[in-house]
């Protein structure tokens, strides 16, 4: 496994010794189920400037630490990975920078995870890299290492090509990810949008889902197949924690803090622009302004954690957002009763199945979403088939969740209110009609299939030649 972060973060003491604890992220809880008691390793960065380590076990996994300074974490990650390719895929809801040193330090950086991997692979290994701050290694690793079954994974959209064709390096990066057999991604439409940016800018042919990797002389060398395998939770896990009893106790706690309203939303996301947190929120504070919610019976949560704070673009989007908050707040709060609680805070999973289990409604509006694996452990936790999921249409859940949610377009803003309320007062026979049929694909479509089923079609695929 190749992931821009290790499953830990970890120190090291002045005797060498190595503290861990779990690391917070997306990534990172879809992964880890797949590599516990796993034959191998998993190459990551440790999350701090400038700390050199051997490999070292940790949770039965195998980990391979890849040093990043101070000046390569601003460059490659900060930078190029995030301020550039972050928002280019995601639909330009931000503009992204452009930096010649930025692309330098991500060639770099991904050099040396592949070189991190090629190390640690036996002969015919499979490898599998994953996401946008990777993209290079799998043609560096097939370089290096071309005996290994290289597998790429993309967690965030593809775009477009006349939205990718926009970045100076679009053909490097093709190629890069072209070094792999198998290139995933969460939707039909993101495999698509990748063929047609290998036609557009290689020379390779392309038929259906299978791009034929020639090399210089035009010989045949590889097929490539990029397909779509929606990724998704450890279902069964979020489904336990939230039949515990002190979880169930929890709900009522939270609920009883909040003065036990009739209606309770809740929103949990990074703090990130392309969650749609400033629409969802303009939205819910028109409808207490219309007089269509009131804070004596409604309230909303919403969990907004901690995401890159030292970029730009997520600084402002916390000033407006806090500001926002307290503007309604401040016009239509009442002693004992806020209009929103806003939590810039990360929470353990216990916690997280709690507040699930107290919400009345969810309120998924990203603007752009690879998946939104939120949505998934709202359904996997509502095991007393209750509660109303108002999901994006711009995510990848809704592919796959539909009909069970309420879509919702959240740049109409009129079209999501009408959505928010009715979901407020769906009766409970509709609520448990539609929760059953999210269960029963949350429940059998679990992180476990998706990880089995990626691995089977890279495993299954024919070897390479020399000239297929």
């Amino acid at each position: 496994m190749v992931a821009n972060r290790l499953p830990v973060d970890f120190t090291v003491d002045e005797n060498g010794d190595v503290d861990w604890q779990r690391s917070p992220g997306g990534l990172v809880t879809a992964l880890e189920p797949v590599m516990r008691g796993a034959d191998g390793a998993w190459v990551g960065w440790s999350g701090a400037p400038g700390l050199e380590h051997e490999p070292f076990t940790a949770d039965e996994m195998l980990l391979v630490p890849v040093t990043l300074s101070a000046d390569e974490i601003e460059r490659y990650y900060e930078g190029f990975s995030n301020d550039t390719l972050w928002p280019l895929y995601h639909d330009v809801i931000s503009p992204p920078t452009y930096h010649r040193q930025w692309w330098d330090a991500y060639r770099k950086v991904n050099l040396r995870f592949a070189e991190a991997a090629a190390a640690q692979a036996a002969p015919g290994a499979v490898v599998w890299v994953h996401d946008y701050q990777l993209q290079l290694v799998p043609k560096m690793l097939r370089d290096l290492r071309p005996d290994l079954r290289i597998g790429f994974f993309d967690h965030i959209p593809f775009p477009p090509v006349e939205l990718f064709g926009q970045l100076p390096w679009r053909s490097q990066i093709v190629e890069g990810l072209l070094g792999a057999d198998l290139i995933g991604f969460q939707r039909g439409g993101d495999a698509s949008n990748f063929v047609r940016a290998v036609r557009r800018l290689t020379k390779h042919t392309t038929r259906g889902p299978i791009v034929t990797v020639t090399d210089d002389d035009g010989q045949i060398t590889r097929h490539v197949r990029a397909a779509a395998f929606p990724i998704s939770i450890d279902s069964k896990h979020f489904d336990e924690l939230a039949r515990k009893p002190e979880v169930q106790e929890r709900a009522a706690e939270i609920r009883a803090d909040l003065g036990n309203p009739q209606i309770m939303m809740l929103g949990v996301d990074r703090l990130d622009y392309t969650k749609g947190i400033r629409h969802r929120i303009k939205a819910y504070g028109e409808l207490l302004q219309d007089g269509r919610l009131d804070v004596e019976h409604a309230t909303l949560v919403q969990v907004a954690s901690p995401s890159r704070e030292n970029v730009g673009a997520y600084q402002e989007l916390r000033e407006h957002v806090e500001g926002l908050v307290g503007r309604i707040n401040g016009e239509f709060g009442e002693l004992g009763h806020s209009a929103i609680h806003y939590l810039h805070h990360s929470y353990p999973p216990e916690e997280m199945a709690a507040l699930y289990l107290a919400a009345d409604v969810m309120l998924v509006t990203s603007l752009r979403d690879g998946m939104n694996l939120v949505a998934k452990e709202y359904v996997a936790a509502r095991s007393d088939d209750q509660g109303v999921l108002v999901l994006s249409e711009f995510t990848g859940a809704a592919d796959e969740l539909a009909p069970g949610p309420l879509l919702v377009n959240p740049h109409d803003i009129d079209g999501m209110k009408d959505i928010i309320v009715a979901a407020a007062h769906m009766d409970h026979r509709e609520q448990r009609r539609r929760m059953r049929r999210l269960r029963r694909k949350v429940m059998s479509d679990d992180v476990a299939k998706w990880s089995e089923t990626f691995l089977g079609v890279l495993t299954a695929m024919p070897p390479r030649t020399s000239h297929v």
